[in-house]
């Protein structure tokens, strides 16, 4: 989809699987990284008076819920906007009640997709929006499949003859007309703002039914995300190493 990758050590422990996708090989199987192995104590889930009750599995929105101290300081840790932080830390708190999807692997498909909606300068507001939004190429033909605008789409990013993907997290049009969610409770389920991105962003991973604590279904889920191998290393990279810099 779009730029910023990390290098990462352990990129190699991917590999394709012919007619699969592709999953990890079996030395991360049988040690999963941290990246695979997240669960909520990454979260250092807030003290049940500040986390309202989860919703049901199919609940189309997951309101704030995270505890606003526990994201200043691992937004300063992680060297993440603090809006991005909440965003994927909510995202987790809301995981649908049989998947598992960490917040650091929310992170590290926000790095790559749009370095936490801060590329080519931006800065991302409290309101969870981008000072411009992100959008990405023309889905023309040329580089990219080619997928014609509608007038919904074009009202999202202003290109009336091809698609373009939208947002922090780069959602093409189509699926977001099925995925979108309102991530903040706030009535919109808008692509361009990282809170209702990142609660589709983990819904949307889940969908397919894959175990995101096992390599092999950590690894299947993203490459739903992006079918591409290199992608799915960069995500792995990126998530392993904001779940190596807050672990402490």
């Amino acid at each position: 989809m779009t730029p910023g990758r990390l290098i990462a050590t352990f990129a190699t422990a991917l590999v394709i699987v012919a007619g699969l996708g592709y999953a990890l090989s079996q030395t991360v199987l049988s040690r999963p990284p941290l990246v695979v192995a997240e669960q909520p104590q990454y979260v250092q889930a807030p003290s049940p008076d500040t986390r309202m009750a989860k919703q049901p599995d199919d609940a189309p929105a997951a309101p704030t819920k995270v505890d606003p101290a526990w994201v200043t300081a691992t937004a300063n840790k992680a060297g993440i906007p603090a809006p991005a932080v909440r965003a994927y830390a909510n995202a987790q708190l809301a995981e649908p009640r049989t998947c598992k999807v960490g917040w650091t692997t929310l992170a590290g498909i926000g790095w790559v997709e749009s370095q936490h909606g801060t590329i080519g300068g931006r800065t991302l507001g409290d309101d969870g929006h981008s000072s411009t939004p992100v959008l990405g190429p023309a889905l023309d033909g040329k580089d990219f499949a080619a997928i014609r605008a509608t007038p919904e789409s074009t009202a999202w990013h202003g290109d009336p003859t091809w698609d373009h993907a939208v947002g922090p997290l780069q959602f093409i049009p189509s699926t977001w007309e099925t995925w979108g969610s309102d991530g903040d409770g706030d009535g919109v389920a808008d692509p361009n703002d990282i809170d209702d991105a990142a609660w589709t962003a983990a819904r949307y991973l889940c969908a397919d039914g894959h175990d995101l604590t096992t390599g092999a279904g950590w690894a299947d889920a993203v490459f739903g995300y992006n079918h591409d191998q290199s992608y799915v290393d960069s995500v792995y990279a990126a998530a392993s190493a904001y779940a190596e810099r807050t672990a402490g």
